[in-house]
């Protein structure tokens, strides 16, 4: 009996998807053409793999395990793939990569774009998502190697800290505290904007909320950095961002920042892949970028002479 791997990519799609529709959509493919990617296979195995009896496809008890042997098989093919091209280096290949929002928005374009001028003949692919979502990715096999701000919770994962990323309490430019110092406890007052739950951003605002005490202060969430940008020019209220989303708003005036006593704690910027992984070259070659840096590239930080310029460690207000 041979199992055809495309077969298997096609059948672990429709599982996933759950429906021969959205797989195909998903994988551009006619529904018919799924469909008999599915019966072969499970002529193969001489098994029933997908239940269609519901309104949702889902796999029988036989398609769950061939979907657990499925995914070690694909993922098996790939780390050969890229154990043999360890020796054929970077003339050819592809790359990947993940980042979280932060990271995947200010940081990671910049770098890809400068790799791919260095290794034209890599194909390059950047995903960006939450927590959750990259590191269902990264175990999965999707992406091979991400990059976090702050520490992904799976012991699947290899991790290792790249850098450190500083945080920036942000107003509207015309706000009272507009470039001023200021103790903790004098945001007792105001409305804080939050990021949305399960983002990075928003577990290092609600650490800094703890540490300041100030658990009972009105807060408004919403989704994403730029629409939290948004609301706090707005006059909506404030919030506590990384420094690099707000570098350039703050060089241009846009926004203004405060700075606050105790300063927030830096969160770290984190590279991971999965343990078993045999990194491809250009991954390994990527990651190498990564820890050579110590500070965000100086491409992305002109005019460090301007308003950004706000210390975050100060010994009192």
């Amino acid at each position: 009996m041979e199992l055809n791997s495309h077969r298997l990519w096609v059948f672990l799609q429709v599982v996933e998807c759950g429906g021969f529709s959205a797989a195909a959509s998903k994988l551009f493919m006619s529904q018919p053409s799924v469909s008999q990617h599915v019966r072969q296979l499970e002529a193969t195995v001489d098994a029933t793999l997908i239940d269609r009896s519901g309104g949702r496809a889902t796999a029988t008890a036989e398609g769950e395990v061939l979907a657990e042997y499925a995914k070690r098989l694909l993922l098996l093919g790939e780390e050969a793939i890229s154990a043999v091209r360890q020796v054929q280096g970077l003339s050819r290949g592809y790359l990947r990569l993940g980042g979280t929002t932060t990271v995947g928005t200010y940081l990671l374009p910049h770098l890809l774009g400068r790799f791919q001028h260095l290794h034209p003949d890599i194909e390059c692919g950047l995903y960006v998502g939450n927590v959750e979502q990259l590191t269902a990715r990264l175990v999965a096999g999707e992406v091979g190697l991400g990059v976090f701000v702050g520490e992904p919770q799976s012991t699947s994962l290899h991790t290792e800290q790249i850098m450190l990323d500083l945080a920036v309490m942000v107003v509207a430019p015309d706000h009272p505290l507009a470039d001023k110092r200021v103790a903790a406890k004098e945001l007792s007052e105001q409305r804080f904007i939050l990021r949305e739950q399960g983002s990075g951003t928003r577990s290092l605002q609600s650490e800094a909320l703890d540490d300041w005490q100030l658990h009972d202060v009105a807060s408004t969430e919403m989704w994403g950095t730029e629409t939290v940008k948004q609301a706090v020019r707005a006059g909506l209220g404030i919030s506590l961002l990384s420094e690099h989303t707000v570098r350039q708003e703050l060089e241009q005036g846009i926004l203004a920042a405060v700075e606050v006593h105790p300063p927030p704690s830096g969160r770290p910027i984190v590279a991971a892949y999965r343990r078993e992984r045999v990194l491809a070259p250009s991954e390994n070659a990527f990651l190498g970028d990564l820890r050579n840096l110590n500070a965000w590239p100086s491409a992305l930080l002109s005019n460090r002479a301007g308003p950004m310029r706000v210390p975050l460690s100060v010994s009192g207000t």
